[in-house]
């Protein structure tokens, strides 16, 4: 594509040198820069963009979009904003492919995940061909593949979108993260439908406060074209923004009854208003009732969403990806009525570099709902974990443990259920690694839980007696003895 095409979509202070060149890819990593490439110089909190600009030239860059002039023997289109400017280029290079790829987005703080896995059973049972982005993994044309973010960058986005259309897809659900609107990831993203499932805190390390974390998300649904919204009311920031929406299609969890004659396989009753954010979603697009069942019917879970793992043991053990004051008190009222008048033990932990306000707030839900809390290392990244502990500590109300390493933090919680408990393993979910200052280790919470109940599994075996006559029962005789 000749840049001339692109500059038209850009709003530049100015154009040096001649425009007339041919553009071959996108992209803002210098790294990823090949022959014919247009690299934007964008500014970060770590790195400026515009120093890796020469490199950038030294693997063929054809042009450079910079937000100051480079003393760099290729074009330069000057704009103010390096960052904003990848949305609208992107959209013009891949053929804005949302205008034919029809996008229905999920935001909010809870659920995103839950509420978009559901979307994409139901648009596949509709026959309408499904993409998937989000925190968990993408699907394109069929095929899985690995995330980096929950809403990649403008470039990657349009790109991936292109690359649904060229495999089949026709439709696409989408996790839309405030981390993305605030960036320009979304813009151009021409939204069908964008469902909203509540606010509360969460990433004010970047957004400051309450107000600004709302404003970030309610500027995705003033979007043109208007996008079909579909609003939680049963949240308060939710019922701000319906005020605002009066077309909106609005829900709660008092709607429970739209689910009547659907056998819902997910657990927790924060689940019900993922569902119904779904339905009234699919509604909304004119898919089917008997369609929207069958898609609702098909989830028989979402990785690391109030996830089983299941050996044999006679107590539960729950993986979910609460990391924040709203989501954790939810799990651990579902955990709480599995329970059913069990225990209910619950790891802990909080990531570094990240809003601290909320560690001690964790620490009391923790400490108030759980029969038993251990306090355990997440992602500390460039922060001292057992600093990071002890912030969720002061919250708590009574004793609790603390273990800094998350796999013998499970396996404590492992060694101490009895028949019936409930091991709650909050904060990572499906993440694959452990993110510290200086690196990332293979990690998953479901696989360290699965190791603590084949040692419990083995320890047992071998300290019960061989019993004569009978089958024995060695996933009973683990769950009692020795915890009482």
């Amino acid at each position: 594509m000749d840049l001339e095409r692109l500059v038209a979509a850009l709003e530049p202070v100015e154009v040096l040198g001649r425009p007339s060149v041919e553009v071959r890819d996108l992209a803002y990593d210098a790294h990823a820069v090949g022959p014919g490439a247009l690299f934007f110089a964008v500014p970060g909190t770590r790195a400026d963009g515009h120093d890796f600009a020469p490199e950038a030239v030294e693997r063929g860059a054809a042009a450079l979009v910079v937000e100051r002039a480079l003393d760099l023997p290729v074009p330069q289109v000057v704009v103010r904003d390096a960052r904003a400017a990848m949305a609208p280029a992107a959209d013009v290079f891949f053929g804005e492919p949302s205008r034919e790829l029809q996008v229905v987005g999920v935001t909010g703080t809870s659920g995103k995940t839950t509420t978009s896995f559901l979307l994409f059973a139901v648009l596949a049972a509709a026959g309408r061909r499904p993409g998937l982005l989000g925190t968990v993994e993408a699907r394109v044309g069929g095929e899985r593949r690995g995330v980096v973010r929950t809403t990649p960058e403008a470039i990657d986005l349009q790109r991936v979108l292109r690359e649904m259309l060229d495999a089949g897809d026709r439709s696409c659900a989408m996790e839309a993260s405030s981390h993305a609107s605030v960036l320009h990831r979304l813009d151009r993203v021409r939204f069908a439908a964008l469902v909203f499932t509540n606010l509360s805190q969460d990433h004010l390390d970047f957004h400051g406060d309450m107000e600004s974390y709302f404003e970030a998300k309610r500027q995705l649904f003033l979007t043109d074209p208007r996008p079909l919204a579909v609003v939680n009311i049963g949240d308060e920031y939710g019922r701000r923004l319906a005020q605002e929406l009066p077309e909106a299609i609005t829900f709660s969890a008092d709607d429970a009854g739209a689910l009547d004659g659907i056998e819902l396989r997910l657990r927790g009753r924060f689940n019900v208003e993922n569902a119904l954010g779904a339905l009234n979603a699919a509604r909304a697009l004119g898919i089917d009732d008997e369609a929207i069942r069958r898609g609702l019917e098909s989830v028989r879970g979402v990785p690391g969403r109030f996830e089983s793992v299941d050996t044999g043991q006679p107590f539960h053990v729950i993986v979910d990806y609460a990391h924040k004051p709203d989501a954790l008190e939810k799990v651990l009222r579902a955990a709480r009525d599995l329970a059913n008048g069990n225990r209910v033990i619950c790891i802990v932990g909080a990531g570094g570099d990240r809003d601290r306000g909320k560690r001690a707030v964790m620490g009391r839900l923790a400490s108030e709902l759980a029969d038993v809390t251990i306090v355990t290392s997440d992602n500390p990244r460039g922060e001292d974990p057992e600093a990071i502990a002890a912030e969720i500590v002061s919250g708590a109300e009574g004793a609790v443990e603390m273990e800094l390493d998350r796999a013998a933090a499970i396996g404590r919680a492992v060694e101490l259920a009895r028949p019936g408990d409930v091991v709650l393993i909050a904060g990572k979910g499906a993440e694959q690694g452990q993110e510290f200052a200086d690196r990332t280790v293979p990690f998953d919470d479901r696989e360290a839980a699965k190791d603590a109940l084949r040692a419990l599994r083995l320890e047992t075996s071998v300290a019960e007696p061989p019993t004569s006559g009978g089958d024995s029962q060695p996933h009973e005789a683990a769950g009692g003895e020795a915890r009482t």
